[in-house]
Order: C-alpha cells, then sequence, then structure tokens
C-alpha cells in the first residue's frame, strides 16, 4: 500500500521554507466519503421537504464533530502513546480515530443543532443514516492504505504485507485486511439501509438500526484485529470497541422499541367496536 497519494514539494520564500505537504490516501478517502454522504443526504432531505442548505451547513458540525470525537475517544484508549509527546494527540494525519467516538460527537452535534434550527429530529437522522454508512465504507478505505485498524498475522491467502515505510502497519508479514472486512460490511449496511428506508414504519427505525448493524459488524471484525493499542479487557477477550458494540446494540434495539411502541396503534384503537347483546 501507498499511504501517501503524492507530494507537494517544500517552497522557498527567502527567509522561510514550507513544505513539502504530503497528500495522504487517508485523508482523501475521508474526504471523499464525506463530501459524497452529505450531497446525496440534501438530495433525499429536498425529496422529503426539508431545506438541504440546512442539511450541507449541518454537515459541516458533523464533521469537526465526528473527529474531535473519534480522536477524543482514541487518546483516552491510548492515551500511553501521547505521554512523551502530548502534541501527537493533535497529529490526526498519522491515523488514530475510533468511529464510536466520533458517533457519539456527531450525535450529540446533531441533535444540538437539529433542536436549534427546528428540524425534525428522528426524520433528519433517517436521512443521514445510510450515508453515514457510506462515508464510513470510504474511511476505511483510507485506513487500508494508510496502514492503520490493521489485522492479527495471517499466513493464509487472505493475507496482504504491507511494506511501504510510511505505512502504520507491520512491515513484512501477513496480516488480515480488516479495514476491508470493515469497508465491505459497511457498504452491506448501506444498501440495507435504504432498502429500509424505503419501507421504514416511523421515525428513527432508519437511524436507530444502523448502530445495530454496525455494532454486529464491528464486534466480529474485532477478533480479527492486530493492533494491540485499541485496548484489551477481562485479560484480552474483548477490546474497548466489543465493549461499546454491546451497549450500543443493546440501546439501539431499546430505542427501536421505544419509538416504535409510539406510533404504534394502541390495541383498543386497533380493534373495531363491537356492540354488546
Amino acid at each position: 500500500m501507498h499511504p501517501i497519494l503524492f507530494e507537494i514539494p517544500k517552497i522557498d520564500l527567502g527567509a522561510w521554507t514550507i513544505g513539502p505537504f504530503p497528500i495522504r490516501l487517508y485523508g482523501l478517502m475521508i474526504g471523499i466519503g464525506f463530501l459524497l454522504g452529505i450531497w446525496l443526504a440534501s438530495r433525499r432531505a429536498k425529496k422529503e421537504g426539508i431545506d438541504p442548505d440546512r442539511i450541507l451547513d449541518m454537515g459541516i458540525y458533523l464533521l469537526l464533530a465526528a473527529i474531535v470525537g473519534s480522536r477524543l475517544l482514541y487518546v483516552i484508549v491510548t492515551w500511553q502513546e501521547f505521554t512523551r509527546n502530548p502534541l501527537d494527540i493533535f497529529a490526526i494525519w498519522k491515523g488514530g480515530l475510533v468511529f464510536y467516538g466520533g458517533l457519539i460527537g456527531a450525535v450529540a452535534t446533531g441533535v444540538w443543532y437539529l433542536r436549534k434550527h427546528d428540524l425534525p429530529l428522528w426524520k433528519t437522522a433517517d436521512i443521514f443514516a445510510p450515508y453515514v454508512a457510506l462515508g464510513h465504507m470510504f474511511g476505511r478505505f483510507g485506513c487500508f492504505f494508510a496502514g492503520c485498524c490493521y489485522g492479527a498475522q495471517c499466513t493464509g491467502p487472505l493475507g496482504i504485507t504491507y511494506s511501504d515505510p510510511h505505512s502504520l502497519a507491520p512491515l513484512g508479514i501477513g496480516l488480515y485486511p480488516t479495514q476491508l472486512f470493515e469497508a465491505g460490511g459497511e457498504f452491506l449496511n448501506f444498501l440495507l439501509l435504504l432498502t429500509l428506508y424505503r419501507f421504514r414504519s416511523f421515525d428513527g427505525q432508519v437511524f436507530w438500526t444502523y448502530p445495530a448493524l454496525y455494532a454486529v459488524l464491528r464486534f466480529t471484525v474485532e477478533f480479527f484485529r492486530g493492533d494491540a493499542v485499541r485496548g484489551v479487557w477481562f485479560g484480552g477477550l474483548v477490546s474497548t470497541s466489543q465493549i461499546i458494540a454491546v451497549v450500543m446494540f443493546c440501546a439501539s434495539l431499546i430505542m427501536l422499541r421505544y419509538l416504535g411502541s409510539r406510533q404504534q396503534p394502541t390495541a383498543a384503537k386497533a380493534q373495531p367496536a363491537t356492540n354488546k347483546r
């Protein structure tokens, strides 16, 4: 893999020299995923009678919140990495973003934005959900190119070997392509959520189905991960992300049941009245 697509050479301005500026595939893939997702969400919003400009503006807030949240959770889980050089906390171009942290940050910011601008909460969330999965797919491709979130050692035909010295993965050994496992799973989630959106029976159904689907995907992929810094618990049986996945899955089921029950007819209304004789 080649983490750096190309490099803009340094510029000599006499007293100052700036550059060089490497263009990394990691950031490029994240950028493509975000722009494509927010554009598709704005088109869907327009069809649903929601101002697409509000969706585009909201996307900027969500992107910033997702980056801060995903980086913050990574730093919390791997704080030992930053004890010697705390400034590396801000070096996100080196990799190190945890999706769950980004999801929590984006959801909190999204709720604030929607309430501030008086937009329908769960209806708008349903619009975004499929395209979050699509954007995350591109993000995992970025991880694949960068070598972060790499898999455990693999001696079979599925193994991939990194050789570029700029890669974040161990070099010269076969590894499970866990980034591609997750990218493929997210594309499947994207298709499932798009289908569910057409047949949804209540607002919020699509949105809360997504973390349930992703929790299953992430919990499974974690068994093939090899990056030891992701955090392990109970003697290495499960990772931090797997614990979060279990919590997220349960929370999603609770919310689906709650929102569904609020919009279903009660038994009294559903059954026709009968005359007593």
